[in-house]
């Protein structure tokens, strides 16, 4: 029997609906629902501080922030530039670092200097807006004592002095 059955020619043609055939299964809506599921959000804003008591030398600044969210940060990018009062301020060169912690300190600054500081707090998604801006000030340099016009009685003293800096100075104290 099975010999002849190998001798018959048979049809083995399969049919199937035109519906299945054309079917096409989209899976995107389902790949951005997985995707949402693991992808964490942007930070929100950080919170800039303004300067601290003693947080400046003549040539350094410590600058601190905060956030004030459960956003997950990996780093933070600072950026900073002197201020001007000239007309074309904006188009002074920003300078900006990353920053693994929430406070930084920044040198080889001018003395007696304004800096305008601003931070964005950055993870895997993306980068969040920037902080409000914030003025830091540098010390002002030490000034130079004129030796030879340095003057003395009993009860008095005249001592002079000239400033180095290009900014105002608002006050200067004298030790004894």
């Amino acid at each position: 029997r099975l010999e002849e059955f190998l001798k018959k020619e048979v049809n083995l043609e399969l049919s199937t609906l035109p519906d299945f055939e054309e079917r096409v299964i989209d899976v995107s809506e389902v790949e951005q629902l997985m995707n949402s599921i693991n992808a964490i959000p942007a930070p929100c804003a950080p919170v800039i501080n303004p300067q601290a008591p003693n947080a400046a030398t003549g040539t350094s600044l410590r600058v601190c922030w905060g956030l004030f969210s459960d956003d997950t940060v990996e780093c933070y990018q600072l950026c900073y530039k002197p201020v001007s009062n000239e007309r074309h301020s904006d188009e002074q060169a920003e300078l900006t670092l990353k920053v693994k912690e929430t406070y930084c300190t920044i040198t080889d600054l001018l003395p007696n200097t304004q800096y305008e500081f601003w931070v964005s707090a950055l993870n895997a998604s993306g980068i969040s807006p920037p902080s409000e801006r914030a003025v830091y000030v540098t010390a002002p340099s030490p000034p130079t004592i004129k030796s030879k016009k340095i003057r003395s009685c009993e009860n008095a003293a005249l001592v002079c002095w000239e400033s180095r800096d290009l900014n105002p100075v608002d006050s200067y104290t004298v030790e004894l």
